[in-house]
């Protein structure tokens, strides 16, 4: 039998915070042989990425290990020096992670952080080590890699950010990548091209995998086997097929039953128009040189029309830079544009910040990301009242406590917990909290922009079920902004479809899914729904 290339030992990881222990992983096993990829599947919390970040050492000072061994190559990594434990970082084992925007320096070129990796590990010089990283930028798939070089990572794409990410980490050919969710916050076709791009890397350098998801159907695409853990435990494993075939443990099968199911609340007869606009422009200068002179436009959305009724649910749906956010901004008139926008009859382009105030209250938006979007000093109390004291609809501290606890009840929050911080709240309590946020405000229209991407499936349910309570027992409107067409179809009435700021197909959800009449849109689903690489030219990076 080929001898395991990382073997893991009962491992247990633990935490010190005030004086408790609590622990993360507990007596975890298995092995990676070489060309392998083994997939850690489990929900947020479930002690893939501590377990992931053990094998690197690269856990903060609060952890520790009270028991277990990490072999590689029949060296327990764990009672390795710091110095040798660098040597192995880097050039034996390499790790991409899920976000690039906070791994990649926003300070740095790319050419620069990739030639760091190539000259301590190495030992190359400035010359050689760009040569070396124009190759692997060629390799991992990057278009006009040479004029990237000089380029900081917020000038790329999530696509083209996670290409870098993989270069570097393939800069010293090691025998070990560790993803830990490399594709979770992309597009579908880009997520599509990324996995693709590993299992040719892997499969071109002979390198083994370890892959960290939550994403099920990720899983079935790109490994030999799988652990699923769960509360820090791995509660089965084997190979990918048996598993997904006869999943034997409770957890497991919930996990392959935990997708967005059904479809969006049927529209009320009669239902009237809350927003209606268009075309829409949003076009962004492009200046150059010392004057800064206009010598073009990004046309960040070019002439959309869009309409909303009470009780709909309108889907918006494209690639990275389509326009799908701008355009929710410019009707929330959070972004300016060109173009009437019509809010209940009345218009709103060209009303003063002064005279929208008062209509922020019925037009809401939930964001992305309850991570950036909620303050990390203020209460939960705090951060749901916000609103009712711009807005003046409570008076008294009692009267928005009691409409802050009403909004947590209907989102499924315990109102006794107002009084904590998001820290201490899961990513989808997180995300509840911004939704209550919204609607303490008792809004008629609700701008989502992409409020599910980054939660498990099982939390992705949850949410959209939410959202479809709320939609049907307060007639809310409706635009829902995402790349994942999962959910798209399980909350939306209508669904348009963008691509370089217009509008490329839009009806009826479920005809639009059943039968898409462009090539581009044809890709997404086949993206989304099959998991097959996107057909050529389909993005363009």
């Amino acid at each position: 039998m080929t001898p395991a290339l990382l073997s893991v030992e009962d491992l247990s990881v633990a935490f010190r915070q005030g004086g408790r222990e609590t622990r993360a992983v507990d007596r975890v096993s298995f092995a990676i042989k070489p060309g392998e990829t083994l997939a850690l599947v489990g929900e947020s919390g479930s002690g893939k990425s501590v377990t992931a970040l053990s094998v690197l050492r690269l856990l903060d000072g609060a952890a520790h290990h009270p028991g277990g061994r990490i072999l590689f190559r029949g060296r327990d990594l764990l009672s390795l020096g710091e110095a040798a434990m660098r040597r192995v970082r880097g050039a034996d084992i390499t790790m991409v992670f899920q976000e690039p925007m906070t791994s990649l320096n926003p300070l740095h070129r790319i050419a620069d952080q990739i030639g760091e990796v190539l000259r301590l590990h190495r030992g190359m010089g400035e010359r050689e080590a760009r040569a070396r990283t124009l190759d692997l930028l060629t390799l991992v798939g990057i278009r006009d890699a040479e004029r990237r070089l000089t380029a900081y990572p917020h000038e790329l794409s999530g696509g083209q950010r996670q290409r870098v990410m993989i270069a570097m980490a393939l800069a010293c050919e090691p025998d070990l990548l560790i993803a830990d969710e490399p594709t979770t916050a992309l597009d579908v076709t880009v997520q599509a091209q990324i996995l693709a791009l590993l299992a040719d890397l892997k499969a071109r350098l002979g390198m083994a995998m370890l892959f960290i998801t939550h994403d099920l159907g990720v899983v079935r695409r790109v490994a030999d086997r799988v652990c699923v853990m769960w509360q820090g435990r791995i509660v089965e494993s084997g190979p990918v097929a048996d598993i997904f075939a006869d999943p034997q443990h409770d957890y497991t099968r919930r996990l392959l039953a935990a997708e967005p199911k059904g479809r969006g609340n049927p529209v009320p007869a009669g239902a009237e128009t809350l927003v209606e606009a268009g075309p829409v422009r949003v076009w962004f200068p492009i200046r150059q040189g010392f004057l800064r002179r206009t010598v073009g436009h990004l046309k960040a959305v070019d002439g959309v029309s869009v309409r909303v009724r009470a009780g709909e649910t309108v889907g918006v749906v494209g690639e990275s830079g389509s326009g799908k956010t701008t355009l929710g901004l410019a009707l929330l008139r959070l972004t300016a544009s060109e173009g009437p926008i019509v809010y209940l009859g009345r218009r709103l382009d060209g009303l003063s910040a002064a005279a929208m105030r008062p209509l922020r209250r019925e037009m809401q938006v939930v964001f992305q990301d309850p991570y950036g979007s909620l303050s990390p000093r203020m209460s939960v109390a705090e951060i749901v009242e916000e609103g009712l004291l711009v807005q003046r609809n409570a008076r008294t501290p009692a009267e928005r406590r009691a409409v802050v606890a009403r909004a947590l009840a209907d989102v499924g929050l315990d109102p006794e917990a107002m009084d904590r911080y998001p820290h201490e709240f899961s990513g989808g309590q997180r995300q509840r909290i911004a939704i209550a946020r919204a609607m303490a405000l008792d809004p008629r229209f609700v701008v989502l922009d992409e409020p599910t991407s980054a939660l498990d499936m099982s939390v992705q349910a949850q949410i959209v079920a939410l959202l479809r309570e709320l939609q049907r027992r307060r007639g809310l409107g409706y635009l829902f902004i995402s790349h994942d067409l999962k959910v798209v179809r399980a909350l939306a009435n209508r669904v348009m479809v963008m691509q370089n700021g217009q509008v490329v197909e839009e009806g009826e959800a479920e005809t639009l899914f059943t039968a898409p009449r462009t090539a581009y849109t044809r890709a997404l689903f086949a993206a989304a729904f099959d998991l097959a690489a996107a057909p050529a030219g389909a993005v363009r990076e």
